[in-house]
């Protein structure tokens, strides 16, 4: 079985598509994929926008570390992660999995591992603007309690 990664932060637009489309192959019969977007509420606040910024060294080393456990555990192809970086609007995507395999047993779960772990160890950070010209980096829960042992 074909096994490519593609690891990437971009500062423009996700484009599903195309990512979907790279995550294909003739010998796989299922792509799962996972897609985070803006919302525009959060605790009360309407958010306008969001702001990521990154560790890039070392997210990229985060991501090889995932994808490693990933091929461990599930037979699967195709890998990819994409995240923006810069500010995303409402209903944008931020961040895009990307995994195909022979069956969709082993695509589901490999994405949900993945944005599990990327949750908790990549190191990228979102600022939350709202529309009253207000603004709060938000600290990543997952990341905070799986990281200060």
């Amino acid at each position: 079985m074909e096994k490519n990664t593609y690891f990437n932060l971009i500062k423009e637009k996700i484009d599903i598509n195309y990512y979907y489309n790279l995550g294909l192959s003739p010998e796989c019969g299922a792509v799962s994929m996972f897609s985070g977007i803006t919302r525009n509420y959060f605790e009360n606040k309407k958010v306008e926008k969001l702001s990521y910024s990154a560790y890039s060294d070392m997210v990229y080393s985060e991501f090889k570390k995932i994808e490693e456990y990933v091929r461990s555990k599930w037979c699967v192809s195709k890998i990819i992660f994409i995240h923006r970086l810069g500010e995303v609007e409402i209903s944008e995507c931020s961040i895009l999995i990307v995994i195909s395999s022979n069956h969709r047993i082993d695509s589901l779960a490999a994405v949900e591992y993945s944005i599990n772990k990327l949750k908790e160890y990549v190191p990228i950070w979102k600022k939350e603007i709202y529309t009253n010209n207000d603004s709060k980096w938000k600290e990543n829960k997952e990341f905070l309690i799986n990281n200060s042992q």
